[in-house]
């Protein structure tokens, strides 16, 4: 198909610019003015949806979160964070400061978190559809938003706070930005240099686009150069100089991290990553999603390649981070592909609304066609394959057992046992949440898994699980779990229980 088919005619049309690319014309966006302003009414109908589901579902943070706001407690009372308590996760540093602010707020704090996560979202859906209405009109955009918010794994993740969404919205508006007007520069690089202080993947989408904007040499002179290499250099030295000050070890982070990933059985070698790669993007997208979006890149390349260079640079370096992280021996799981995911979003969205480039004709009827038996496909296949009841009893089950876990360490009885030892619980899933109802140190609050501690447990509260759906996600995790951890300990007196939970005493 040559290049002039893509032209359309008339008020609204687009025409090839001096360097290739595709410039709106000032009437490009008047269809959407004259008729109803879907991208206005998607965002409310997203925004009332997820206000809906922070009253319904009252959910709180994921492991990694609590253990931020946890630390950036630490910090407001003059101590060092404990980076290197049992099983800590990985420390981000945007995201310690942000738990130091929410830690301010007491026990409302966790809920404000989701809170903050949840509207990330709403930005990171928002940034989406800018990316792939930039990329590929209007009607790309909002199919590219739509997949978003219906694969459910992410909308998941962000009710239970993973900062992984504030990530997302960080890289997805940057290459938003930058999709809208090449080398734009500084707004970009401070974009990603805050998703560089979430997550290290970023570092490697900061320094390519310094690359990138180094090679436009007439309009980037060496001052610019220098002041833009200093925003790329935020996130590693800000990260390292905190492994450093905090443990004395400047790449702390990445040694913690990769043993942890090794003790918990998630390292992958390299042979092992594409299998994974396949699995994990199937298993994000979902198959119809995943084959449109491999469509959609081959359609792209053959009739628009000038457009897809900012997401496919995106796919490329999220496919080589993830195998770097095979590499270097970190935990190869599927959050680790959020950004390529996203990307095969946006080129199933050409897939599916990529007919809108062509100009009218049998060309751009038949296309039509074709996308309307693709949905027609995927929403057969998400009514066979999802249940939302699925959804309904997991967001549940975080609200529930919150709650049953904030009774019982509020028992009398569990706070007067406090008093012969510490608390302690059967693996390192619940310690961030124990530690952070009670307000309780590093040292008061212990995993029946941690070998070191074997002395003293044998006094203090013992917390159990008793719910089978609750004990399968916060006792039997891990490969390396003992049962018997679950198991009550000889010599302990059973003093309350709640719905999940039951707490023993021993003095």
């Amino acid at each position: 198909m040559s290049s002039a088919s893509l032209t359309r005619t008339g008020r609204g049309a687009r025409r090839l610019g001096s360097e290739g690319r595709d410039e709106p014309r000032p009437g490009d966006d008047a269809p959407s003015r004259r008729g109803a302003p879907w991208p206005a009414l998607a965002l409310a109908a997203l925004t009332l949806a997820t206000a809906v589901l922070f009253v319904v579902y009252p959910t709180f943070p994921n492991y990694d979160s609590y253990y931020s706001m946890l630390w950036g407690s630490e910090v407001l009372d003059g101590e060092l964070p404990s980076f290197d308590a049992y099983r800590a996760p990985t420390q981000h540093p945007l995201a310690i400061a942000f738990g130091a602010v929410l830690s301010l707020l007491g026990d409302a704090g966790d809920r404000v978190m989701v809170a903050a996560t949840l509207v990330s979202f709403i930005v990171l859906a928002a940034g989406l559809y800018r990316l792939a209405r930039a990329s590929f009109g209007t009607l790309a955009g909002l199919v590219a938003a739509g997949l978003l918010c219906t694969r459910f794994d992410f909308p998941f993740l962000a009710a239970r706070g993973y900062i992984d969404i504030p990530y997302l919205a960080f890289v997805v508006w940057a290459a938003a930005l930058e999709a809208s007007r090449p080398r734009r520069g500084v707004p970009v690089l401070v974009l990603l240099a805050g998703a560089g202080l979430l997550r290290p993947e970023a570092w490697l989408l900061s320094g390519l686009y310094w690359f990138w904007l180094w090679g436009g040499r007439d309009a980037f002179g060496w001052g610019a150069r220098i002041r833009t290499a200093l925003l790329v250099g935020v996130g590693p030295a800000v990260w390292i100089a905190t492994d450093w000050i905090v443990t004395g070890d400047p790449l702390f982070s990445h040694t913690h991290t990769s043993g942890l990933a090794e003790e918990l059985g998630r390292q992958r070698g390299l042979s092992e990553v594409p299998k994974a790669t396949w699995y994990f993007l199937i298993g994000l997208d979902k198959a119809p999603v995943f084959y449109a979006g491999l469509a959609g890149l081959g359609l792209a390349a053959v009739l628009v390649p000038k457009r897809l260079g900012v997401s496919l640079a995106l796919l490329v370096a999220g496919l080589a981070t993830f195998g770097l992280v095979g590499v270097a021996g970190l935990s190869v799981i599927d959050r680790y592909l959020l950004v390529p995911s996203l990307m095969v979003m946006v080129f199933a969205a050409v897939t599916l609304a990529g007919w809108t480039m062509l100009r009218d004709g049998l060309p751009r009827r038949a296309w039509a066609v074709a996308a309307g038996l693709v949905v027609a496909y995927g929403a057969v296949y998400t009514v066979t394959h999802v249940h939302l009841s699925t959804f309904d009893t997991e967001l549940s089950l975080r609200g529930e057992s919150h709650a049953s876990l904030e009774a019982l360490l509020r028992d009398p009885r569990v706070r007067a046992g406090r008093d012969c030892g510490p608390v302690s619980v059967p693996n390192h899933k619940l310690i961030p949440d124990v530690r952070w109802i009670l307000d309780a140190g590093v040292d008061d609050v212990v995993a029946r898994s941690d070998g070191e501690q074997a002395g003293r447990i044998r006094r203090g509260v013992a917390i159990y699980v008793t719910d089978r759906a609750a004990l399968l996600r916060q006792a039997l995790v891990e490969d390396a779990d003992d049962p018997l951890d679950s198991v009550p300990m000889a010599g302990f007196t059973r003093v309350a229980t709640t719905e999940h939970y039951g707490a023993y005493v021993r003095c």
